[in-house]
């Protein structure tokens, strides 16, 4: 099952306060970026965001979740009415992230 537009620009509406948050779409789903760092994505309209040392600490009952058929564990972000905590959770795991590839 595909996400929907909707639910991309709804997530992305809830992020307007950071600056410098992008997606990519990939495959009927999307990938959300934040200062060119991938954070996570939108899969079967869920958001989900890397399992970084403060996303954890975050939301420590998280559910992990599989975005896709052979990824990586990845938490599903329940409180996505709450602008303050997504914009805190990313500021918080930005760092912890790596650096974009050069190509």
């Amino acid at each position: 099952m595909a996400s929907s537009k909707e639910y991309l620009e709804f997530i992305l509406d809830q992020l307007i306060p950071l600056d410098d948050i992008s997606y990519k779409s990939m495959m009927g789903e999307y990938i959300i970026y934040y200062r060119d760092k991938i954070i996570g994505g939108i899969y079967d309209d869920r958001f989900l965001v890397k399992p970084t040392k403060s996303a954890v600490q975050m939301m420590p009952d998280a559910p992990r979740e599989i975005p896709y058929e052979g990824a990586k564990e990845m938490l599903l972000v329940d409180n996505v009415d709450d602008i303050e905590f997504l914009c805190a959770l990313l500021e918080a795991m930005v760092d912890e992230l790596p650096a974009p590839k050069k190509r």
